[in-house]
């Protein structure tokens, strides 16, 4: 016995076109590579993600372009890189390319670092991490 009655299944119909929504390969993306000049590698090692940096003043009127400028205008109160990196939606790797090019140039500069981190904050760290 057939689940249909003498009729045929209705056709499939195509929906009907409507708003389109924007595929990812609708934006405008700038590789990587072309941020950093091709370099994979920081001239200024040392740079790690929990590296604070602080720009001066006077380096908002160096004569920079798009994320370096960017990064002059963020670190004008001090940054840690990750921090740069989420603001300016960058792989860590290129922001710490930027950055020690930045460095090198004397715009920006490394606030003190800790050589190890103290037990309190790795625990403080721990304690947000599960939070999520």
């Amino acid at each position: 016995m057939s689940p249909y009655t003498g009729s045929m299944p209705p056709a499939w119909t195509p929906p009907a076109p409507g708003p389109r929504a924007p595929e990812p390969e609708d934006e405008l993306v700038v590789r990587p590579f072309m941020l950093t000049g091709g370099r994979t590698r920081p001239l200024h090692d040392g740079l790690r993600i929990e590296t604070l940096l602080h720009a001066s003043p006077a380096a908002l009127s160096a004569p920079l372009r798009f994320e370096s400028r960017r990064i002059v205008e963020l670190c004008q109160a001090p940054m840690s890189i990750a921090d740069l990196a989420v603001a300016l939606g960058v792989p860590l790797g290129v922001i710490r390319v930027i950055v020690a090019d930045l460095v090198t140039d004397g715009y920006v500069r490394i606030e003190e670092q800790l050589g190890e981190l103290p037990i309190a904050l790795i625990e403080r760290i721990r304690d947000r991490v599960r939070a999520l």
